[in-house]
């Protein structure tokens, strides 16, 4: 068993929600590159990132903290990043950035040619979150 430890990004924070609901967002740090260290010197193998805002909002919205995180990680562990990744444009440049798999959540149900695509153009590096 792989336990994967999950930054929530929000407005550039580290939280957690209530019930998924963003107006209950608990924050935990203000800093989601030291978490993200953090999690490293503990022993993380692959950290899971979400962009929450990017989630609700259907396009990236915490790019900077992201880039931020990646930066903190480099290659030690990979890093798979979900929340409003809704074209192939985003997912290069996430890619390019060094996050190692990008989640499509939504846009797999909504739009199964996207994920075709998706799969297609960056083999190995697409992940479903259902």
């Amino acid at each position: 068993m792989q336990i994967i430890p999950a930054i929530d990004i929000k407005d550039g924070h580290c939280v957690r929600l209530k019930q998924g609901e963003m107006q209950s967002a608990t924050v935990f740090s203000e800093d989601p590159a030291a978490m993200a260290q953090h999690w490293l010197e503990l022993g993380a193998q692959r950290l899971h990132i979400v962009d929450l805002n990017g989630a609700f909002a259907g396009k990236p919205k915490n790019e900077l903290a992201i880039r931020e995180v990646v930066s903190v990680i480099g290659e030690e562990i990979p890093v798979q990043l979900g929340g409003g990744i809704r074209d192939l444009d985003t997912i290069e440049r996430y890619l390019d950035d060094g996050i190692t798999y990008v989640i499509i959540g939504t846009a797999a149900v909504k739009n199964p040619g996207f994920l075709h695509d998706a799969c297609y153009a960056f083999p190995g590096h697409i992940i479903v979150g259902l």
